[in-house]
This record gives structure tokens, C-alpha cells and sequence, in this order.
């Protein structure tokens, strides 16, 4: 757009927002006439970075109350998945138990000619083994009757027994072989993210990856959060984030990043410190919910630190500015198809051993062999070459970013690493 061409047009809708995201917001437009930064440290952190900062746009940081809701949504979801494979079951007990009282009610009513009630109490006392009547009163007919029922009563009450107890064993030894299962899957993890922490932002970071295919292990000291991971069929590991045991356990020393999306930006702080600690190369994307907690996580050894606040912010504004292309974006970043078509924008790493090293971008071919077309090129140094000539050399190291059709971008991220 040339100067002079941002006026808005009249009465045009605002998105309701907290007061931090209002504040981004007119900070961008204040400022449109020059383009907002976004440093980019590394260029594996570019799909972090975005999922990160997935928090709900129009409501910035979590509230403790929405995410109770959520906690207890996602909980409520798990045992119904749990419950639906037992009931079958329970209302077969249900049912027999229910048949029983009521055969042993009609029938002592028709034999004995007692009272509804009567027959009713009896047949609840000949089921519990007690016995029909104190005195005794039943005549032969019912005596003989009564040993039905207490037949039929033992067999039942026994089937229910050993239901419950099947129930109770089949859940312990679900989560013993679940748990074995999940320790060798993430045993075996090698170039994997890792999400610390479950909450409204850490469950969208980890749904983004996953959606790409892309190998991922979770982090969660809530249990019922992990819960939700397990019914996603996320690897997770119940504990707390910033001991050196548990991000062991979760490989750290293979990763290829890190995500610290936990509420509290103390817990994000200490993470950091001990994952930097760890592994001084690791790319580190953190989570800060408060402004003067960016500068703390970066001290920490963050690579990048994501504010929900003001990417919710820049967000508004460009949707309100430009939303055509903030739409596009949107579309060539994320996992989503708009009419059929499913545009997205990668990264290809050319290693020592790819084909592409050492040709020019009209040798490699992409356009013609992959319909890719190539944006910019990371040079191995970090400078960046924006719409680089066919002329332009890709050397080992580099990062090509292009975007092209998701399956023919796969194609190509296999050609590149052979």
C-alpha cells in the first residue's frame, strides 16, 4: 500500500479484548506505517513460535477460571471415552439384578398370595442370602420357589462381583501396558518437540505438531491434563517440567526444541534455566504472561519468548487492517485446507549430504519438480536472502523457506535430505 492509504473505513467492528491486547492493538496501528519485527532466531522456532502463541487471540492470558472449565471438560472427556467401553457390561448387571427382584416379587405374590410389598421385601432377603421370612412362613410351594431365587441370586450377585473386579483389573493393567508402551514410544523419540505444560496454550501448541506428523512429548504435572494428552495420543510424562530427571526422561538431549508453556512465568523461568543447562544449543521458545517476564526468560536462555498479550494484539490489527492476507497467512502456516486447496509454507534443511547443496535454485529445479516456490533462503551464517534469483546458490547448512502444495513439500523435504 503507498503512503496516505490507511485510513479506516467508517464504522468498522472492533473485537472485543483484555486491556493488554487492547494496548497491542493500538500500539500496531499507531505505528503501521512501519513494518513490525518479529526477530527470528532460529528457523525451527518459526512453527513454535506460532503455536505458542494460539492463545485464544481475543482473550489474551488464561484466566484461573476458564481454565478450571477446561481442566474439567477435558477430564469429563477421558471418562466418558473410559465408561463407554464398560457400560455394555453395567447394564447387563443392571439388568439381571432388576430381573431377578422382579421375578422373586411375582413370583412370591402368585405362590404365597402375599402383598406386593411383602413380596417385594422377601425377595430382597432371599437375594441377600438372610432368608425369606424370619418365622419361616413359607409353605412348600414356596420354599421351593425360594431355592430358585436364591440360585438365581447367588449366580447373579456373583457375576456382578467379578465384573467389578474385571473392571478394576482391567484398568490397572491398561495403565501399566500404557504406560510401558508410552516409556519405550518415547524412549525411541529422536528430533522431537517437547511441551512443558498442558494448559489452554500448551494443548494448542501440541495439537499443531501433531498435526503436522512431527514427533512430540508433553510435560505435565496435573494429572488430569495429562489425561487429556493420553486420549490424544500424546507420549506424556506426569511431573514437573524443571527437574533435570523428568526432561531426561523426555530425551532432551535429542530434541529439536523446547516449549515452555506453562501459566506461571516463574515456573517458565526456572524450565528455561534448566533446559539451557542441559543442552546449551537447544532452540527455547517460552511462554510470558507478564510484560517485565520477556527479559527474564531471554536472561534465562530463552531463544524466543512469545506473549499471548501481544501477539493477540498484532493480530487484531492486521485482521482489522488486512484481513485478505492475515487469512492467507493463516492458511500457508497451519494444517488447514481452504476449498481444496492446502498451501503451506516450510523450511528445508539442506544437509551434507543432500543433492541440492552446491546447485543453483534454476539447477535444483523446484518450481518445475515440486511446484515449490522458493520465498527466502537462510543462509547457514543467519542472514536471510528474501526472494532469492534463480542464479542463488544453496550451500550446506542453509534453510530454504517455500511454500507449494503440503504433499509435494514432503517430496521435496525427502529429496533435500538424501
Amino acid at each position: 500500500m503507498c503512503k496516505g492509504e490507511y485510513a479506516l473505513p467508517p464504522r468498522l467492528p472492533i473485537a472485543p479484548c483484555t486491556p493488554g491486547a487492547a494496548v497491542s492493538v493500538v500500539s500496531v496501528l499507531r505505528k503501521i506505517k512501519t513494518p513490525i519485527q518479529a526477530p527470528h532466531a532460529h528457523p525451527c522456532l518459526h512453527f513454535l513460535e506460532r503455536s505458542l502463541a494460539l492463545n485464544n487471540p481475543a482473550a489474551g492470558g488464561p484466566t484461573v477460571q476458564i481454565q478450571q472449565a477446561l481442566d474439567q471438560k477435558a477430564r469429563l472427556g477421558v471418562r466418558q471415552a473410559h465408561g463407554a467401553r464398560r457400560l455394555p457390561r453395567a447394564l447387563l448387571v443392571v439388568a439381571l439384578v432388576a430381573g431377578l427382584i422382579t421375578f422373586g416379587t411375582v413370583g412370591f405374590h402368585i405362590v404365597q398370595g402375599w402383598p406386593w410389598f411383602r413380596s417385594f421385601y422377601c425377595t430382597l432377603m432371599s437375594i441377600s442370602t438372610v432368608g425369606a421370612e424370619p418365622e419361616n412362613q413359607l409353605s412348600k410351594a414356596g420354599r421351593e420357589f425360594n431355592v430358585v431365587v436364591l440360585f438365581l441370586g447367588l449366580g447373579v450377585m456373583g457375576f456382578a462381583i467379578t465384573s467389578f473386579a474385571t473392571w478394576v483389573i482391567e484398568i490397572e493393567l491398561s495403565r501399566q501396558y500404557g504406560r510401558r508402551r508410552m516409556e519405550k514410544e518415547i524412549f525411541k523419540l529422536r528430533d522431537h518437540f517437547i511441551v512443558c505444560g498442558l494448559g489452554r496454550v500448551g494443548r494448542r501448541v501440541a495439537i499443531e505438531i501433531t498435526q503436522r506428523g512431527i514427533p512430540l512429548v508433553a510435560i505435565e504435572k496435573d494429572p488430569v491434563r495429562a489425561e487429556w494428552a493420553l486420549a490424544q495420543k500424546i507420549p506424556v510424562i506426569v511431573g514437573d517440567a524443571a527437574s533435570e530427571a523428568i526432561l531426561k526422561q523426555a530425551r532432551i538431549e535429542f530434541a529439536r526444541g523446547l516449549a515452555s508453556a506453562v501459566t506461571l512465568d516463574a515456573q517458565n523461568v526456572y524450565i528455561t534455566l534448566t533446559a539451557r543447562g542441559m543442552v546449551p544449543d537447544l532452540p527455547i521458545v517460552a511462554r510470558a504472561s507478564e510484560e517485565d517476564a520477556e527479559s527474564k526468560l531471554l536472561r534465562a536462555g530463552a531463544t524466543t519468548v512469545i506473549s499471548p498479550y501481544v501477539y493477540a494484539g498484532q493480530r487484531i490489527a492486521r485482521m482489522l487492517i488486512r484481513p485478505h492476507v492475515q487469512r492467507f497467512i493463516d492458511l500457508a502456516l497451519s494444517a488447514a485446507t481452504d476449498e481444496g486447496l492446502n498451501l503451506q509454507i516450510e523450511e528445508i534443511k539442506i544437509t551434507d549430504s543432500s543433492k541440492l547443496a552446491g546447485l543453483s535454485l534454476r539447477e535444483a529445479a523446484l518450481r518445475e519438480r515440486f511446484r515449490a516456490l522458493v520465498l527466502a533462503i537462510r543462509r547457514a551464517s543467519g542472514s536471510l536472502e528474501f526472494n532469492p534469483p534463480p542464479e542463488c546458490k544453496v550451500n550446506t547448512g542453509d534453510f530454504l523457506i517455500v511454500m507449494g502444495d503440503a504433499q509435494e513439500l514432503k517430496e521435496l523435504e525427502k529429496a533435500a535430505a538424501v
